[in-house]
This record gives C-alpha cells, sequence and structure tokens, in this order.
C-alpha cells in the first residue's frame, strides 16, 4: 500500500496525478513539469483543467510533463494552502520554479511552456531597432535570422513561431516581437494593421557589420505548415537553371506546392537574362520558384513567341509573354496567389457535398471559364434542317454532338474549337456540332446515346465514331492521321522499305512513329479482312497493304510465315513481325491494337488505359531528373531483365516523374511517401491489389529485379501497400432531363421525347420510370478517355 501511494497515476489523457511522494520524487529528477494544485474546482477552474488536459498529449512531444495535485487529499508544503479555490500553476524547470497565472486556453498553453521550458535561451525578444541590429551583427557570417511579430501572446499564430522554434532553433536564429517600432523599421506602411508576420533575415552570407541583412516577408498566415514551407524555400537556390523544357524540370518548389516561374534565355542576351532573373527572383522569394530556361540547347521546345510561362501546384504549365519584371510581379500577387488562397481557404472551410456532383474538377474548369467566348465561326451548328445536307456534300466532316448542361460536354467544345481553327486550310475536313438539348430528333437518329460523342462523316462509307482522348491534342491528331488512305497499297519493296522507315509520310513521324504492315502473297484469303480492319483503324495507326508473291522476303530472319504483320517502330528499332491467323475485322482490329503498344512503354495520363486493359500486374519504375546515368542505367537494367524473357507475367513499364507530375501521386498513393529515386513498384491492379516496393538498398540489377519477382511470387516478400477496390461508377444517374419535364407538366416535352411504351411491359411507378430513362441514356457505352 505505501509503495503504490509513492507511484503517481496518468490519466487517459496524458495528465499526470501526482501524490506527495510522487511529486517529490518528480523534483528530484528535474525534470520539466507543469503541475496544477487544485482543491475545490469552480466552472472556471472546470474550464482550466479540460485545456490543461487538451494540452497533454502535444506537450508530451516537447518533454514537457502536464500533472495535477489534489490538494484534498495530498498535503505539500509550499504549494498546498489554506484557500478554498486554489488557481496555482508552478512550471518546474530543473532547480527553476516560475509561478504563472495568466493562461486561459489550449494555445496560451503550448505557448508559455514550450517557450519557458524549452526556448527560454533560444528566442531572442527585442522591442527595438537597435536591439534587432544587435542580434544581426552577431548573426552575421554564422546564421540566418527568423523574425516573427506577435501582436497577442498565446495565439495560435505564436504556438506556430514556437513550435517551429522548438524543431529549426539549431539552425537559425529565432526572435520575437510584439511593439510597432519594429513594424515600422521592417517598412510596413500601416502597422495597425498587422495582426502576425514573420521575416527571414539573410545573415549568414553577410559579411561586412555595416551592411544590412537582406530580408523577406512571408505573405501567408502564421501556420506550421506555412512556416515548414516558407523556411524550405529559403534553403531553396535563389535561382534554378536547366536546359529542358519546363514540363520536365523537377525543382524543389513543386514539392512545396508554390508557384514555379520559368523564364526563357536566348544565347545572345544569356547575362542580361540571368541578372533579370535574379532581380524577379528576389522579389519573389518565398512566394514562388524561379527557373531559367536556356534555349540554346535543342531539347528546348518551347516556342520562341514565348518567354516565360508560370505552373501553379496541381495545374497544368501555362505560357506567357513578358514584357518586364513588374508585370510577373503583379500576376503573380494580385492574380494568381489570391486565387489559390481563396481555393484552400475554401477547401478548408466548406465541407463538400461530392454526391451531387458530376465530373467535378470538368464541371469547376466549366464554370471558371464560364465568361470565355467561343469563336463558332469554323463550328457551324448543325440543325435537323442542314445536317443531312452537310454530311453529304462534303469530303470529311467531323460532328461533336453535346448537350449544354453536361460538364463535359462544354469543356471538350472548347477543345473542338481549338482543333477546327488549326486545321483551317485542311482541304476536304470541316468540323461542326449538334446540340442535342435542342435537336434530339437529329441525336436519335444518329443513335448517340451518350455525350460528348464525335462521328465522322465520309460519303460513300459508315460513320466512324472516335475513340480516342476528349482533348485537342489528340483530337489533332487523329483528324491527321486519317487524311491518309487506310491501308496504303504497296505495289513495291522499295515503297514497302520507305514505309517501315517512315521515309513515306514522314510528316506523320512526330504524331505515329508506328506502321503496321500487312504481309500478304496474291492468293491469300485474309486481305479483305485486313483492309477491313485498316479501315476501322483509320486515324489511329498508319497501316500499309503489300500482296505480292515476293512479300515472304520481309519475312526473312523472323520465326512466321505468311500472312503476316510487320510492325516497324521507327528507323533503327529492330521490326517486329506477326503471324496472321484467321479472324474477323474485329478481332483483328483489337490485336493491332495490342500489337503496337509498346513492350516496355513510358506511361502517360494518355496512354494509361489502353495498358491498364492488357490487365497484368504493373513492374512500374519510377525515375526523375535529366538524361543522365541515374536514369538511363536502371532502365538498361529493367531491358535486360526483359530481354531474357523472365518478365512475360508483368508488364513492365516506367514514368518520369518530372513529364508525369501525377506519377508522384500514384507513387505516394502506393507506398503512403515519395522514396528517393529511382524507385521500383510491383503494382498488382485487378489482382489482390497489393504492391510492392524494391527495397532500395539493393543495387537495382537485373538479375537483382528476377530474383525479388521469384521472391514475391512465392509469398516470401511482404507488400508494402495494397490499392482498395473502388468502383468508379458515376456519383449519380445520368438524368432525362425532358421526362422530367413531362411528370412536372404532362406534355411539355412530347414533342421532343415521344414517350413509347414497349408491348407486353407493365406500367412502372414514375420513380422507376425515370431511373430507367435514365439507364437508357447512360454513357458508359464505349471506351473513352479524357485529357481533361
Amino acid at each position: 500500500f505505501h509503495r503504490a501511494r509513492n507511484m503517481c497515476t496518468k490519466s487517459t489523457n496524458g495528465l499526470v496525478v501526482h501524490t506527495a511522494a510522487s511529486f517529490t520524487e518528480n523534483m528530484v529528477s528535474g525534470r520539466t513539469s507543469f503541475i496544477y494544485f487544485v482543491k475545490q474546482a469552480n466552472p472556471t477552474v472546470k474550464t482550466f483543467i479540460e485545456q490543461l488536459e487538451m494540452s497533454a498529449d502535444a506537450l508530451e512531444d516537447y518533454g514537457i510533463l502536464i500533472g495535477k495535485v489534489n490538494c484534498s487529499e495530498e498535503t505539500i508544503e509550499k504549494y498546498c494552502t489554506e484557500e478554498e479555490v486554489m488557481k496555482k500553476i508552478h512550471l518546474f524547470r530543473g532547480p527553476d520554479v516560475l509561478r504563472i497565472v495568466v493562461l486561459f486556453s489550449r494555445n496560451v498553453f503550448l505557448f508559455f511552456l514550450i517557450f519557458f521550458a524549452v526556448l527560454f535561451d533560444e528566442v531572442r525578444c527585442v522591442h527595438t531597432p537597435a536591439e534587432l541590429g544587435r542580434v544581426e551583427r552577431a548573426a552575421k557570417g554564422t546564421a540566418d535570422v527568423v523574425m516573427g511579430h506577435i501582436r497577442v501572446l498565446g495565439l495560435p499564430e505564436h504556438r506556430a513561431l514556437m513550435e517551429a522554434a522548438f524543431v529549426y532553433g539549431a539552425k537559425y536564429q529565432f526572435v520575437q516581437t510584439s511593439g510597432t517600432l519594429l513594424l515600422r523599421h521592417m517598412e510596413i506602411a500601416d502597422p495597425s494593421d498587422v495582426q502576425a508576420c514573420l521575416w527571414f533575415l539573410h545573415c549568414r552570407t553577410v559579411s561586412r557589420l555595416s551592411e544590412p541583412c537582406p530580408h523577406t516577408l512571408m505573405r501567408k498566415p502564421l501556420t506550421t505548415i506555412n512556416i515548414h514551407t516558407f523556411l524550405q524555400l529559403m534553403e531553396a537556390p535563389l535561382l534554378t537553371e536547366a536546359a529542358v523544357d519546363p514540363a520536365e524540370v523537377d525543382v524543389v518548389y513543386s514539392h512545396l506546392n508554390v508557384p514555379v516561374i520559368f523564364l526563357f534565355s536566348r544565347p545572345e542576351t544569356v547575362h542580361l537574362d540571368r541578372v533579370t532573373a535574379e532581380t524577379l527572383a528576389w522579389r519573389l522569394r518565398g512566394e514562388a520558384g524561379l527557373v531559367l530556361i536556356h534555349r540554346d540547347n535543342p531539347s528546348v521546345k518551347t516556342p520562341l513567341v514565348y518567354n516565360a510561362a508560370y505552373r501553379l501546384p496541381q495545374e497544368s504549365l501555362r505560357y506567357f509573354t513578358l514584357k518586364n519584371v513588374e508585370e510577373v510581379v503583379t500576376l503573380l500577387r494580385d492574380q494568381l496567389l489570391p486565387k489559390e488562397r481563396e481555393k484552400q481557404d475554401k477547401e478548408e472551410e466548406i465541407e463538400y457535398d461530392w454526391s451531387d456532383v458530376l465530373d467535378d474538377e470538368v464541371a469547376e474548369s466549366v464554370y471558371r471559364d464560364r465568361g470565355l467566348m467561343l469563336d463558332m465561326d469554323k463550328v457551324p451548328e448543325l440543325t435537323a434542317d442542314t445536317f443531312s445536307a452537310a454530311v453529304m456534300q462534303h469530303g470529311l466532316m467531323v460532328v461533336l454532338f453535346y448537350v449544354k448542361w453536361d460538364a463535359v460536354s462544354m469543356a471538350f467544345l472548347q477543345s473542338f474549337v481549338e482543333v477546327a481553327h488549326a486545321l483551317e486550310g485542311v482541304n476536304g475536313l470541316d468540323l461542326a456540332s449538334v446540340n442535342c438539348g435542342e435537336w434530339t430528333d437529329v441525336c436519335g437518329d444518329q443513335n448517340i446515346t451518350s455525350f460528348p460523342f464525335v462521328l465522322l462523316y465520309q460519303p460513300g462509307e459508315a460513320a466512324q465514331p472516335y475513340r480516342g482522348m476528349l482533348g485537342a491534342e489528340s483530337l489533332h491528331t487523329f483528324l491527321l492521321l486519317r487524311q491518309d488512305p487506310s491501308p496504303l497499297e504497296l505495289s513495291s519493296l522499295a515503297e514497302v522499305a520507305s514505309f517501315l522507315e517512315g521515309d513515306l509520310y514522314s510528316r506523320h513521324l512526330a504524331h505515329s512513329p508506328v506502321r503496321v504492315m500487312g504481309l500478304f502473297t496474291s492468293a491469300d484469303q485474309g486481305v479483305a479482312v485486313f483492309v477491313e480492319a485498316a479501315k476501322s483503324l483509320r486515324g489511329e495507326i498508319l497501316l500499309g497493304l503489300f500482296v505480292n508473291k515476293v512479300a515472304d522476303a520481309w519475312t526473312d530472319g523472323h520465326t512466321v510465315s505468311l500472312p503476316a504483320l510487320l510492325v516497324s517502330r521507327g528507323p533503327g528499332v529492330q521490326q517486329e513481325a506477326h503471324t496472321l491467323l484467321p479472324s474477323t475485322s474485329q478481332n483483328l482490329a483489337e490485336r493491332i491494337r495490342c500489337i503496337v503498344l509498346d513492350t516496355f512503354p513510358e506511361l502517360t495520363v494518355e496512354n494509361l488505359p489502353w495498358y491498364l486493359e492488357q490487365g497484368k500486374p504493373l513492374l512500374l519504375l519510377f525515375v526523375g531528373g535529366g538524361e543522365g546515368p541515374l536514369m538511363t542505367q536502371p532502365l538498361e537494367e529493367m531491358r535486360m531483365a526483359q530481354s531474357v524473357g523472365q518478365l512475360v507475367d508483368v508488364l513492365p513499364c516506367w514514368i518520369h516523374l518530372g513529364r508525369t507530375p501525377a506519377g508522384r501521386s500514384v507513387l505516394k498513393a502506393y507506398l503512403g511517401f515519395v522514396p528517393p529515386l529511382p524507385a521500383l513498384v510491383l503494382s498488382r491492379i485487378g489482382g489482390d491489389g497489393e504492391v510492392f516496393h524494391f527495397p532500395p538498398e539493393r543495387p537495382l540489377l537485373s538479375k537483382n529485379i528476377v530474383q525479388w519477382l521469384q521472391r514475391i511470387e512465392n509469398n516470401q516478400e511482404q507488400c508494402a501497400g495494397a490499392i482498395p477496390e473502388v468502383a468508379w461508377d458515376p456519383p449519380v444517374p445520368f438524368y432525362d432531363f425532358l421526362a422530367i419535364m413531362d411528370e412536372e407538366a404532362p406534355g411539355y416535352a412530347a414533342q421532343r421525347s415521344p414517350k413509347v411504351k414497349p408491348k407486353g411491359k407493365k406500367e412502372q411507378p414514375a420513380g422507376e420510370a425515370r431511373g430507367a430513362a435514365g439507364a437508357a441514356l447512360n454513357p458508359q457505352t464505349h471506351l473513352q478517355q479524357t485529357e481533361l
């Protein structure tokens, strides 16, 4: 019993309840403790104790023990006195004892205790410019200074500053001020409007005592995350220089979720451009990163019309023409950063209900561009009166079917207009659109059941659907490739060689380096099937046809016989041969789509869906940086492992985080963190969802990769994570709005949506009828991906 009385007890909330003996032991140990002595608790004291308990766990991380002594049960000399309601709080720090009387909230607890118990010697309090000057002189040449202005002590901003000092106190000299004299000294025009702010004084690089320390103001609210990001930016290089396109630049700013500004330099003005970039970098330090791109490298392909670009966090790159430095500062501070802060504030304050939002990201982009007036001169709107004549009198008519209340439709309409202007002047090619909300009879006649949908009409041929990405680049490439016949009939060995090497139709080499040749003898019966398959693939793949008795000369060196497919992936790449088996045109088209896929692809947002369709586990190598040994050597090791036939059960692929920033999110979702690159991951998508991470301490060699895969197959490796099975269904049904109108006002929409009840079916309740109508217009009827 005596031993139990000597021991303290700890409640579930982290608050230690001391006995007289345990209090004495704590005093002898010298441990930093914050102890409240209580006898009776009125409502004010109860509130205080609740706040104290909330602070216990957080302060334990700083080595501060929070406790209380019940003076009704224990008697401790000097601290337990005679008054009925005691309000005594003491901080014990070694031999020092400090009585604290003004504490009322969790943040105040954390500030006072962190400050007095841990940071009393690390954080300097200054009140005048002269005092700050003494701190600067002591720090010059040795350390940088972080100064925080807090008008009222104990607020959350003060706690954030103290926590930053606890983490970075060994690296920087922290200074705290609360008066207005220093605000004027730091060039704050109206000190009365300032509640809390923070400066970084660059004293470490200053050698002369007479030279002032340059300073950078943090322009974001004082939170722990913002201070951490700001200090990381202060450690980053003032200016980064690169010789690649901005999309391939991977800098620390991208990981800190801050804007990045890119300036382009020409060889003849490189020194002046560098001075301009450094000047701008100082102006924007702490707000954005700055990169100078040298155009003298051939890998920089940005058009000369642009001399600058910017990229906001989680957004794509945008180019513009810079006239002066002030223009960039104004753009960033007055337009880009306020929008970014507004977006962050909304994300923090509003708890969204996504259950009634369809394609919310696309809808947001449409709402953002709602004031944009599209130039529809090149995309005429077709009606019931003009549709038939329009599709019959042109060489190739490309028609977009859309509805105005669908977010994806309106977003893709912008891309469609861009393509129309880009292809202006191409003979025999026109683009048009049909608003299915207005002309339902036209869309019904064309069997349009999903939106947006693109059909290609050519006289004498069946309408061909466009099944590519819903983006300007993909549609533009598709229409360019479709200008050429498919298949291209070749008549000589020289033409075959020219086609496979890319000389024939070389203008398309950048869009589609892959060529597929069908080789037949004159007696082969599969020529007609190949021709039909080639027609269905027109615009997707360049296909050639060679029907000749000497066609077998092209199969020399390959273990195949005619009829066969010969695949060329570009000049200098070994050609592949595949035997053609009897098949239908549809099956042959699907096989050709699979054959042209790369055997060791670089995954991008655009091509990922096609590789996922194979259903194999992904052996995914994440790389970054430039084209150096750190990137090329792991890729070669993967190719070596593939060449010996050890990777047939997986799909080896790789992703460059600089060119495809979305890969970083994928890697973090797989492992829960972003490991050092290169990183090799096996993802069993479509199976049990397990994710395996190649041990980073092992050399990334082909033999080690094969052994690692064998250990996984034998259940000798532990998975690093799992991909949850999530149904990617639309969050809401695809509503038939005309049917809903008719429910509200019978007959209102009958002229556009005639209701014909199938024979033999019973009447359904209104709710079920609405669901059936929605299901009939479900857009999941064909494979389409989106770049949006």
